[in-house]
């Protein structure tokens, strides 16, 4: 049998894909992809777009797609095997961009071909991919000499394995802690869902009781309703200790990946990483993406102090004078408490009206609505049986992307929510082809015979990974390495983030929501306490964003080793000031930060792009608030500007097409109850 990674169509054989295919299909990947860059630095005669650029486009496409899949893969359905043939893959991989990034012969070839009359008159899109091009070049070190290109990919290739050995350092880490109870009276307080859940994973287990773990779905009821101070505190240190010991410890892998990343921007002749890494954003610079931190800090800080006094308040009003300070595993638990006293709303209430298949229904119901498109459940090979697949259809019957559904926790699984690109393609009028994309989560599974019945939160999430799909699918961009969310880092959150919006209006919820058993949708004043209690600890909730934000920049700006010493101990200070109680000792959430650490840059001084990007969609939703938010005319305008341009164009631009005029914080503020 053929090896199936060698040559993917856009109906991947994730049934026949074994890891022992993964490095003969790499290696061959990468002998072939060599051979194509060096047909392209040997050409001869004058430079043209296709024999150049497109010639590099082309070279790389099936090395990207066998690796994306082979990573999806180990993020999705893992096994020895599979991590060992992953893990012996990356360092070559990596090796190889990093060499055709420092390839002075192919930086020459473009930059020759930039130069021509073709290259002057090329449409904007490509235009815009050559210059873009030659930037990553630099960037990248293409023109360093001799020595310092070798020590620039050496680093290059350690980011990649460093960065790869933290990821599965954090979900061996998760998946390793259990806390079996057997007493149910340690479990008052809890909600009967999550105590079925518990159950059911203790009996998978052949075990006795109800079993609990890090995953989400199990971990937050815990530290949110348990009146167990003890096993909250068992269950949050766990959580924020993990991979600080024994064979996961990730703390020298954190301070080496931080001097790796110092050093690669000091090389590069930047100040430092962060301003290595927002240039090619619209941010700019890593000043100005701390002084926007700074500034929403400034502006959020009174509400966020007068929360906490009055969380400190309420909690003597229930337990006396003498009550303890509230610890950090008790902040959830007396929230909750106080808010369900304040706006006599318990969340729990809510879950009946989300079960998982309507959630879907309504989440398609929408983005038909607004787009103009048909979602159908199609037939695909998957990677497990629980998977889903669907394709979105224009009106005229075409298929222009088709998607999996992955939304249940499992062992071989990594933890949260993300989508992926599996195919990006790049745009052609005459011969238009689909995307490929998935949108994965670990929402609560069914339990005591009911349906999935989500939470509000996790009913957010889908709604927030199905946006990133969206802005993947609905793609035109003639170049693929600018199609779908190729983005700036800090832009590519708001076709999330602005899907978000529509789980709490009334019209959208009643695209949906309805009772499980009843079939009834939100009663109206359920609705509207739900509404109350929206901007309730809002502040809380914007300064814990803006402290992964500010510590993320402090390490990639202005943290020393040398100097600052340890960096859990230098983060746990810096966070202190974002907590709203004392951080203990032994606080090591940067050894579990995935998102700074598990990728050579990822969200890497990009953290602040959350906040930014909910600038972006608080501001952008006014308008679908204003003329309708189901209006496809609104939604095909938003289609238009911002999801099907990918980075043909600048996103300060796209944002303008599609609103008129730059964004405006106000409604942020307004949202969250800061004004």
């Amino acid at each position: 049998m053929p090896n199936p990674l060698i040559q993917l169509g856009f109906e991947i054989p994730f049934d026949r894909i074994e890891a022992e295919h993964v490095e003969p299909a790499i290696d061959e990947l990468l002998a072939n992809a060599r051979k194509a860059v060096d047909a392209i630095v040997s050409h001869s005669g004058e430079r043209s777009y296709d024999d150049t650029l497109g010639a590099l486009e082309d070279a790389t496409e099936a090395l990207e797609r066998a690796m994306t899949t082979v990573g999806h893969l180990e993020s999705v359905a893992t096994t020895d095997a599979l991590r060992d043939a992953y893990n012996a893959t990356i360092p070559k991989v990596s090796a190889f961009w990093s060499e055709l990034a420092m390839n002075e012969r192919l930086y020459d070839a473009v930059r020759a071909f930039s130069e021509t009359n073709e290259a002057s008159s090329l449409d904007p899109t490509r235009k815009r991919f050559v210059e873009k091009t030659l930037d990553d070049f630099r960037r990248h070190g293409a023109e360093l000499e001799g020595e310092d290109k070798a020590k620039l990919q050496a680093m290059e290739v350690e980011l990649t394995t460093l960065t790869t050995q933290f990821s599965q350092n954090v979900l061996d880490e998760t998946n390793a802690f259990e806390l079996v109870v057997s007493d149910e009276a340690q479990l008052a307080g809890l909600p009967e869902s999550a105590k079925q859940a518990a159950a059911e994973n203790a009996k998978a287990k052949g075990l006795e009781g109800w079993r609990f773990t890090l995953q989400a779905p199990s971990m937050i009821p815990v530290l949110t309703y348990l009146d167990d101070a003890g096993i909250r505190e068992r269950v949050w240190r766990a959580y924020n200790t993990r991979a600080v010991s024994g064979e996961r410890d990730n703390r020298p892998v954190v301070a080496r990946i931080l001097e790796l990343r110092r050093e690669k921007a000091e090389l590069l002749g930047y100040r430092d990483f962060s301003d290595l890494v927002t240039e090619d954003r619209m941010a700019k610079e890593g000043a100005k993406a701390q002084e926007f931190v700074d500034d929403l800090h400034a502006k959020t800080k009174a509400a966020f102090e007068r929360e906490n006094t009055e969380l400190d308040a309420f909690r003597r009003e229930l337990e006396g004078d003498d009550a303890p300070s509230i610890d950090p595993w008790d902040t959830a638990y007396y929230a909750e408490k106080q808010r369900q006293a304040k706006y006599d709303f318990d969340e729990e209430e809510l879950r009946p009206y989300f079960p998982l298949d309507n959630v879907l229904e309504g989440l398609f119901a929408t983005a038909q609505a607004l787009y103009r498109v048909k979602i159908v459940e199609r037939e695909a090979v998957a990677w497990d049986p629980g998977v889903r697949s669907y394709g979105i259809h224009e009106p005229d019957g075409s298929m222009i992307a088709a998607f999996y559904v992955d939304l249940f926790p499992r062992e071989n699984k990594r933890g949260g929510a993300w989508m992926n690109a599996l195919i990006s393609v790049a745009h052609a009028d005459d011969e238009p082809k689909p995307n490929l994309g998935l949108f994965c989560a670990n929402v609560n599974p069914p339990v005591g015979g009911k349906p999935a019945l989500l939470t509000h939160r996790e009913v957010e999430t889908l709604f927030h990974e199905f946006g990133h799909l969206l802005h993947h699918c609905f793609s035109r961009v003639a170049v693929r390495s600018l199609a779908g969310t190729n983005v700036a880092w800090d832009f590519v959150e708001l076709p999330s983030q602005i899907m978000e919006n529509w789980c709490w209006e009334r019209s959208g919820l009643d695209l949906f929501a309805a009772h499980y058993e009843a079939g009834e949708r939100i009663p109206d004043e359920l609705y509207e306490k739900m509404v109350r209690a929206r901007t309730y600890r809002a502040a809380n909730a914007q300064m814990r964003q803006l402290g992964f934000a500010s510590i993320d920049l402090a390490l990639h700006r202005d943290y020393d080793a040398s100097r600052d010493g340890d960096a859990m101990a230098y983060a746990r200070a810096k966070l202190q000031a974002f907590s709203p109680t004392t951080l203990p000792d032994d606080y090591a959430m940067l050894a579990g930060f995935t998102h700074v650490f598990a990728h050579p840059v990822g969200y890497a001084s990009g953290y602040y792009s959350y906040k930014w990007a909910e600038v972006l969609d608080a501001d952008a939703f006014t308008r679908f608030k204003r003329e309708g938010i189901t209006n496809p005319s609104v939604g095909g305008a938003f289609r238009e500007a911002i999801l099907s341009k990918g980075n043909s164009e600048d996103p300060a631009k796209l944002y303008e097409a599609f609103m008129g005029r730059g964004p405006e914080l106000e409604p942020l503020l307004e949202r969250a109850g800061l004004r």
